[in-house]
């Protein structure tokens, strides 16, 4: 694992993000925008929508150094803003969660405060602050807005009460086995956190949005993810992450059952190879090798339900790893 230098806190972006912007040829321009976009505050209208969200999206590192991603659901308002610097989350300690043994006082978090039902969402870092079991705060480091590409439209209800937790217990997988390649292989949307690491040993954690059309995840035999990733902001948070220190955790969601399935593991930044090319809309791919797998049945209170139309309109000009390898086949002919 690399240790980025403090030097490079300078500038908004860190070596990793700066690596992947030079090489996409915007990084005098990021420079630039991230330091009118990066705040390090609330604004008004992020202030008022978390409150009105029924989950959120986190990332946290173990203390094994293993990042994780994890959804957590409650009643609307059990996220606040007190004041712009700060973000109330009412929520209490869940042993199940891989993730929550990355919640302690002064661990880096990453969140991503989303709504499906709107394609909404506004993604922050920061440091949280307890004091109990019941909840903690989170000292803003960096908040901004996300453009609504690649967000499948859902409706979400409750099935029961938020406090009310699964019947079964949380497994722990050795490998990837048959449901959980088949739940992969079907997603159109999963989240991934990942982290940088100073060499002041302060981390910076963030989770973020993936989304395509079913398929846009591939599973090889060998368990290894690729994943493509499309034309996005070019901040390169997830990416530049990885390739500095090759970590990542993942979250896929079952948004009929509750079900999650969350990945902790090595990943790689892939920017040649005749896939990405043969993949339509992809600029790049990544890898994801799984070390530790959970699986936790109805772990979430919520269900959700897409109506007509549901599919972003960002994806049409997206493929699938079926639709890339008959080109690869083609070609190879």
């Amino acid at each position: 694992m690399s240790t980025l230098n403090t030097t490079d806190r300078a500038s908004p972006w860190h070596a990793g993000e700066q690596v992947l912007q030079h090489r996409a040829g915007v990084a005098e321009r990021m420079e630039e925008l991230g330091r009118r976009v990066l705040r390090d505050h609330l604004i008004d209208q992020h202030r008022a929508f978390y409150p009105q969200l029924p989950f959120i999206v986190l990332g946290t590192i173990d203390g094994r150094g293993d990042a994780w991603a994890t959804i957590r659901a409650a009643n609307p308002g059990f996220l606040q803003s007190p004041d712009p610097h700060t973000l109330n989350v009412r929520l209490s300690r869940e042993r199940d969660d891989p993730a929550d043994g990355g919640m302690a006082d002064g661990a880096a978090i990453g969140m991503l405060g989303i709504e499906l039902h709107t394609r909404r969402r506004n993604r922050l870092n920061g440091t949280i602050r307890r004091s109990g079991r019941e909840g903690f705060d989170v000292d803003v480091g960096q908040s901004y807005g996300n453009c609504p590409k690649y967000i499948q439209l859902r409706d979400f209800h409750f099935v029961r009460a938020p406090s009310a937790g699964p019947v079964t217990g949380p497994m722990t997988l050795g490998t990837l086995d048959a449901g959980a390649r088949q739940m992969i292989a079907a997603a159109d949307t999963f989240f991934v956190a990942t982290y940088s690491e100073f060499e002041n040993g302060q981390r910076q954690a963030d989770v973020s949005h993936r989304g395509g059309k079913p398929g846009f995840v591939r599973v090889g035999n060998d368990g290894v993810l690729t994943i493509p990733d499309f034309a996005g902001n070019l901040f390169f948070n997830t990416l530049g992450n990885i390739l500095a220190n090759g970590k990542a955790g993942l979250v896929f969601a079952d948004f009929d059952t509750g079900d999650l399935l969350q990945l902790s593991g090595d990943a790689c930044v892939v920017l040649d190879s005749p896939e990405i090319e043969a993949f339509e809309g992809a600029e790049r791919l990544w890898r994801f090798t799984p070390r530790r797998i959970i699986r936790r049945p109805d772990a979430l209170p919520l269900r959700w339900a897409s109506p007509v139309d549901s599919q972003s309109p960002s994806l049409r000009m997206t493929g699938s790893w079926d639709e890339a390898e008959s080109r690869l086949s083609a070609s190879t002919a």
